[in-house]
């Protein structure tokens, strides 16, 4: 079990357990340091933040996770220790939020042409208080019988190039670094296999200000994992890892810290952090038995 997890999810984005349920989940685990990485929104960090100071040494990572455009593919981007109070950011994260409701709609009426109706009043509720993400579109797609899980919800109708897949508005990966950057936040090319040619778009975003990239992510193969570090290391990159931990029940779900992240990275990267100017914030402090802090 790992002591640090750099990317989750919770009901701010399309989680489904809250910020503060999901921190504690994660510390009941063993986990320390965990960045809470919603899509498109910080909204989630203050209640995380709250649910954080319950568990002595836990360290919470503010952070959030940017899609990105490519020709002919998409990069998701982690910006981890990012200033929640950073206007460009907020504004921008606004932005893709109100574009997210948007492709929702749109992807609920390609569903309907493909004689797979979903009702939107349903995937609203479903997302709560985020925006909608394809995964509560998957959600009612269980729900109404038309797949029997996620994985079946995307291969058949969601991913991308699927009958209702809709493209959204995003920026270039270069710009979300810069975005990153400017808001005291360090970016990580998050689950680089998802990416085409991923090698050679990690080779380019190196040069653009890209500090690390996702190695130990969810349940990647050894081989796999041998192979990413191998590039990280090449590029100058640090390797970084999380479980991605949305708590729907997907056929490849890892729990908060179930990824083979190990311990001297995690120091690592803090030290790095710290080294780089981020406000990486102290964990709660732990408590002596006689009920005095250390």
């Amino acid at each position: 079990m790992a002591r640090g997890d750099f990317h989750t999810h919770s009901t701010m984005s399309d989680g489904r357990l809250t910020p503060g349920q999901l921190v504690d989940l994660a510390a009941s685990r063993g986990v320390r340091v965990m960045a809470l990485a919603d899509h498109d929104t910080l909204a989630g960090y203050e209640e995380a933040r709250v649910a954080a100071a319950r568990h002595p040494g836990f360290l919470l990572v503010p952070a959030v996770e940017i899609s990105c455009d490519l020709p002919g593919t998409e990069l998701h981007m982690l910006g981890l220790f990012v200033d929640a109070g950073n206007e460009h950011l907020r504004s921008e994260l606004e932005r893709f939020r109100e574009g997210r409701e948007e492709r929702g709609r749109a992807m609920v009426d390609a569903l309907a042409e493909q004689g797979v109706p979903i009702d939107w009043g349903r995937v609203r509720e479903l997302a709560g208080e985020a925006a909608v993400g394809r995964p509560h579109l998957a959600l009612a797609l269980i729900e109404a019988g038309h797949v029997a899980n996620f994985n079946e919800a995307f291969d058949r109708f969601l991913g991308r190039g699927m009958p209702a897949y809709v493209e959204r508005d995003t920026i270039g990966p270069a710009d979300a670094i810069a975005m990153i950057r400017d808001a005291g936040g360090l970016p990580v090319f998050a689950h680089p296999s998802f990416t085409k040619d991923y090698e050679a778009v990690a080779s380019m975003l190196a040069g653009q200000g890209l500090f690390g990239m996702e190695v130990y992510y969810k349940a990647y193969e050894p081989e796999l994992v041998a192979s990413l570090r191998g590039v990280a290391e090449r590029l100058g990159l640090f390797a970084l890892g999380g479980s991605d931990f949305h708590g729907a029940g997907a056929a490849d779900e890892r729990q908060p810290g179930d990824i083979p992240l190990p311990d001297e990275v995690v120091t690592a990267f803090l030290a790095a952090a710290r080294a780089a100017g981020c406000n990486v914030p102290d964990p709660t402090p732990e408590v002596a038995p006689e009920g005095r802090s250390r």
